[in-house]
C-alpha cells in the first residue's frame, strides 16, 4: 500500500488492478481535489461512498467531463479569466485538471505558465480564492515542523519554493510568488509525469520592499520589509531542515530567487538537500540546448561561435556558466571557452578585477581580450562588443524590452551569415526584440527563438519558425530523474546532460524541418528522454541511490522514466476501514 494522504491510499487487487482506498465517505469526498470524480463516480461508488442523491444521475466518462470544461473554457474572455478558471478546476478536481492540460497542453500552457503566471502574480491577492500549498514566513518558522507533519500528503517528493524576490522579470511579488510555485509544479505532472500527489508549492514570505503592496491593506501577504542577512538565512536553514526529517528524499527546486541571494542559496543547501535553481542552471540547460541546435543548423559546432550575453543576474549568469561547460565539452580550454563568451550588464561588460561581482568571476572577461578596442569609456558598451568583438550569437536577459534595437541587429547579421539571437527575457511585454523585427533587420538571415511563446514570422512569402527556448523542456525531467533515481544531490553533470539531451531529442524529430526547440506538445516525450539521461549521469557519478537501475541500457531507462509517470486517470474507489 502506498499511503498518499489521511485521506486516501494507492492499492493494488490481487490481479494487479489499480484502486484508490479512501477514509472519507459523503460530502468530504466532492470537496476534496485529490479524490473528486464528479458526475464520474458510478452507480456503485454512489452507493457505498454515500454519495447516493448528490450528484446528477448521468455518469460521465472523464472524456465528456473534459469536453465539457473544455467549452467552458473557451468561453472565458482573457487570459486573466481562463487562469483563474483552470486553477479553480485544479481545486476541484486534480485529475480533471491534468487531464484537460495534457490535452491541450500547447495552447494552455502559456495560461499556467509565463506569461499569464505574471499576471496573475502581480494580482494573487485579488485573485485569491483557495488554499494550495504552503507560507513559510517569520511568524511561524518555530511551527514548521508542526506545519510540515499536517500537510496532507504524506510523502512529498517535489518541492518549488520561490522567496518572490524577482518573479519573472517584474521583480520582488511578496505573497504572489505562489502562485509561480503552483504552476511549475503543474508543469512537472502534465509535462514530466510527476503526481500531484507527491508535489508542495511553498512560498517563503519574508516581506516585501514593494511599496505599494506594503501600503495595501488587501495584499494577503506579510507586511514588512523583506528579512535579509542571518535572519533570512536563518529562516531557509529551519526549513530545510524540517523538510529533511519529514520528507528525506525530498527533491527542491529553487525559483525566481533574486541574483544577490539566489547563488548563495544553490550553494548553501545543495550538498545538504537534493535541490536545484531552475532559474541559474534549467535556462541554463535549455540555452545550450537551443545553441547546439542552432549551430547544427548552420553546420558549426558552438565552438566555433562568439557569444554574447546581455544580463548578468542569476539567468545570465546561468546562461553563461552553461554554455562555457558546453565549450569545454567540445574541446575549448576553460580560458579559451570564456574569451569568447562576453557577458554584459547595464554598465558594459564585466571584467575581472574590474566590474565583476564575485558570483559573476567565472564567467568574467579578460582586460587582455580588449586591450587594443577602441573605447569610449573605461569599459566596452554593447554596441562595441558586437562591432569589435564580431559575435555570431547574442542571448539576452535583461528583462528590458525592446534592448535588441536595429542598428545592434544590423551589426549582428554583419558579423555573420546566419546570426543566431535569442531574446529570452519573459514574460512576453519584457522580450529584449520581437521575432517579426529581428526577422527583418537580418534581412531573413537571422535564427530567433524567445523565452515566451511567439508565432512563427512570415517575411518576404517566407515562413520562419520561432522556437521558445521554454525551461518547461528541462526542469521536468531532470526534477523526475532525481526524484526516481532517489537522488542525494544533484550535479552539474546531470544539469548539463539535460541540454545534451534536449538538443539530440531537436535534432534526431526535427532538424529537418529547421526547428531549435521542439514543439510544445512533444514535453512528455522531451521528457521521458531527458530524465532517462539525466538519470543514467546520475547513477554514473553516484548522486542516485539506485543499485536496482545500474545495469539498465539507455532504452531500459527511457521505458523505466515512463512506467513511472502518472497519468489522469480515475482509479475505482474502495471505501477503507475506519472511514468517517
Amino acid at each position: 500500500m502506498a499511503r498518499l494522504s489521511p485521506y486516501f491510499a494507492y492499492k493494488r487487487d490481487p490481479a494487479g488492478g489499480e484502486y484508490l482506498e479512501v477514509y472519507l465517505r459523503g460530502n468530504p469526498l466532492l470537496r476534496m481535489a485529490a479524490t473528486n470524480k464528479g458526475t464520474a463516480f458510478t452507480q456503485r461508488e454512489r452507493l457505498e461512498l454515500g454519495l447516493e442523491g448528490m450528484l446528477p444521475p448521468s455518469v460521465c466518462s472523464l472524456e465528456q467531463q473534459v469536453a465539457r470544461l473544455y467549452r467552458g473554457y473557451c468561453r472565458q474572455s482573457d487570459d486573466i479569466a481562463k487562469y483563474q478558471y483552470l486553477r479553480a478546476m485544479q481545486e476541484r478536481s486534480e485529475v480533471r485538471f491534468y487531464a484537460m492540460l495534457q490535452q491541450h497542453l500547447e495552447e494552455m500552457m502559456p495560461i499556467v505558465y509565463t506569461p499569464t503566471v505574471g499576471k496573475a502574480v502581480q494580482q494573487y491577492s485579488d485573485l485569491y480564492q483557495a488554499p494550495r500549498g504552503i507560507t513559510v514566513s517569520s511568524q511561524n518558522i518555530e511551527r514548521i515542523d508542526q506545519i510540515l507533519d499536517d500537510y496532507p500528503l504524506c510523502n512529498v517528493r517535489m518541492i518549488v519554493a520561490t522567496d518572490s524576490s524577482a518573479i519573472l522579470g517584474i521583480g520582488d511579488q511578496g505573497h504572489g510568488g505562489l502562485a509561480i510555485c503552483i504552476g511549475k509544479l503543474a508543469l512537472y505532472t502534465a509535462g514530466a509525469g510527476v503526481s500531484p500527489f507527491h508535489t508542495m508549492p511553498v512560498n517563503f514570505d519574508v516581506g516585501t520592499d514593494r511599496k505599494e503592496l506594503l501600503e495595501d491593506p488587501d495584499y494577503l501577504g506579510v507586511h514588512e520589509p523583506r528579512l535579509k542577512g542571518d535572519d533570512y538565512f536563518g529562516l531557509l536553514d529551519r526549513f530545510v531542515a524540517a523538510v529533511k526529517r519529514r520528507w528525506p528524499k525530498t527533491i527542491i527546486q529553487w525559483e525566481d530567487f533574486a541574483k544577490d541571494v539566489a547563488f548563495k542559496v544553490l550553494e548553501r543547501y545543495r550538498g545538504r538537500i537534493a535541490s536545484f535553481n531552475d532559474d541559474i542552471q534549467g535556462t541554463g540547460a535549455v540555452t545550450l540546448a537551443g545553441l547546439i541546435a542552432a549551430c547544427r543548423t548552420k553546420g558549426e559546432s558552438l565552438a566555433d561561435q562568439r557569444i554574447v550575453v546581455v544580463g548578468a543576474g542569476a539567468g545570465g549568469v546561468g546562461v553563461a556558466k552553461a554554455i562555457q561547460d558546453g565549450l569545454v565539452y567540445e574541446g575549448l580550454s576553460r580560458e579559451q571557452a570564456r574569451r569568447q563568451m562576453f557577458v554584459l550588464d547595464a554598465a558594459g561588460l564585466v571584467v575581472e578585477g574590474v566590474s565583476a561581482q564575485g558570483y559573476q568571476l567565472a564567467v568574467s572577461q579578460f582586460v587582455a581580450t580588449y586591450a587594443d578596442w577602441s573605447l569610449q569609456g573605461e569599459i566596452p558598451s554593447l554596441l562595441e562588443v558586437v562591432e569589435q568583438a564580431r559575435p555570431t550569437i547574442l542571448l539576452g536577459l535583461t528583462g528590458v524590452a525592446g534592448l535588441f534595437k536595429e542598428p545592434l541587429v544590423r551589426r549582428m547579421a554583419a558579423n555573420t551569415d546566419r546570426p543566431i539571437i535569442f531574446p529570452l527575457s519573459n514574460p512576453t511585454a519584457n522580450s529584449e526584440a520581437i521575432p517579426q523585427d529581428l526577422i527583418a533587420w537580418s534581412d531573413g538571415r537571422a535564427i530567433v527563438a524567445t523565452g515566451s511563446p511567439f508565432a512563427d514570422v512570415e517575411y518576404l512569402g517566407q515562413r520562419y519558425p520561432v522556437g521558445q527556448g521554454n525551461n518547461a523542456f528541462v526542469f521536468p525531467g531532470i526534477g523526475f530523474a532525481a526524484v526516481v533515481g532517489r537522488c542525494r544531490c544533484i550535479s552539474d553533470a546531470m544539469i548539463i546532460e539535460s541540454a545534451f539531451a534536449l538538443a539530440a531529442y531537436t535534432e534526431r524529430h526535427y532538424a529537418s524541418r529547421g526547428l531549435i526547440f521542439p514543439p510544445i506538445n512533444d514535453l512528455r516525450e522531451v521528457s521521458v528522454s531527458v530524465a532517462a539521461r539525466v538519470l543514467a549521469v546520475a547513477l554514473q557519478d553516484g548522486s542516485a541511490d539506485r543499485p536496482d537501475l545500474v545495469d539498465l541500457d539507455p532504452a531500459g531507462l527511457a521505458e523505466y522514466v515512463r512506467s513511472r509517470m502518472w497519468d489522469p486517470v480515475y482509479l475505482p474507489y474502495v471505501l477503507g476501514e475506519g472511514a468517517r
